[in-house]
């Protein structure tokens, strides 16, 4: 897929799947989102084709700005990497998800922003205006939890639910007060417009991202479950090591996003992609409580209560 300046941000929007959506038992559909770094460079070097074609497989790739309806619904075998709020939607909606690696949270990687000549100087002053942010995003957590924290809930605020392209549009036209975002959304606003940053997630939320597949996915390919860690795992510490030539890797595949604005969204990340461990979802717990209390959740679960792969060599 080629992406054009113009496109860069909208290019989210939409799904791109194989015919009527449907997969062939020879194909593996994997998605990616624009802040799936690992899973994006992985495509663009072609990691994976090569270990799933020696097990008969062909590999599909997809972009998702929904992320929550294609995992609820299964239109994919693996999942887009998500922030640490969508796993509490899905597991909501008791999506047939398995969840098999976690990136280590990087809490200054989302924020709520404003303009830097704005009066707002903190999530007490958001009383009263608007606010745009993505639903069910790990930047709607933010939002909801930094309330609460202020004492305030979305009741107090005109919250316009908005992609982030469209919201880049809306909030460098002053047609929203403050923004609710991640990156690298975060740091491309911050290159184009004066901002402040009036709370990030640290002290809310690690913000870990999740990767996760359909549960018969994984039962079927326990095999490829391993081959796709450790490429995660290896490509988030090359990240890490070659940050400006990760940045140049990207810039052309994110609509040649400037290389610095790359550089900055990877700096704020860990990249560092693990095993996940029941015992340290307390966080997610959290979000969960927080989700029931707004009510953007039916009702209350178990955070803990989910499926879970792990690699062979840290298993217990």
């Amino acid at each position: 897929m080629t992406i054009t300046r113009r496109g860069a941000l909208g290019l989210i929007g939409a799904a791109v799947l194989g015919p009527a959506g449907a997969s062939a038992a020879s194909q593996v559909r994997i998605g990616y989102q624009r802040s799936s770094t690992l899973l994006t460079l992985l495509k663009a070097n072609g990691t994976l084709e090569a270990p799933f074609a020696a097990k008969g497989l062909s590999v599909s790739w997809n972009i998702f700005d929904n992320v929550i309806d294609a995992m609820n619904t299964s239109v994919i075998d693996v999942d887009p990497d998500v922030a640490d709020a969508v796993p509490i939607f899905t597991q909501s909606a008791g999506a047939p998800i398995t969840f098999y690696a976690r990136e280590l949270g990087s809490p200054s990687a989302e924020a709520i922003v404003v303009h830097a000549d704005s009066p707002i100087r903190s999530i007490a002053d958001l009383k009263g205006k608007k606010v745009a942010v993505h639903r069910g995003s790990g930047s709607h957590f933010i939002l909801a939890a930094g309330l609460q924290r202020a004492g305030l809930s979305f009741k107090d605020i005109t919250p316009a639910y908005l992609s982030p392209s469209d919201a880049s549009a809306a909030f460098e036209r002053g047609r929203v007060d403050a923004w609710s975002i991640w990156d690298p959304f975060l740091a491309l606003i911050e290159s184009k417009v004066a901002t402040r940053t009036i709370c990030d997630a640290t002290g809310l939320s690690s913000y870990h991202r999740y990767y996760a597949a359909t549960t018969a996915f994984v039962a079927a390919h326990p095999d490829l479950m391993e081959v796709l860690f450790a490429a995660l795992a290896e490509q988030g510490a090359w990240v890490k090591a070659h940050p400006h030539e990760a940045a140049e890797k990207l810039a052309p595949i994110w609509g040649n996003m400037p290389t610095a604005v790359i550089e900055t969204a990877n700096s704020r990340r860990t990249y560092r992609v693990e095993p996940i461990d029941r015992s340290q979802l307390g966080d997610q717990q959290k979000i969960a409580d927080v989700f029931y209390d707004a009510h953007l959740i039916p009702k209350r679960i178990d955070a803990t209560d989910l499926k879970i792969w792990r690699p062979a060599g840290s298993r217990t």
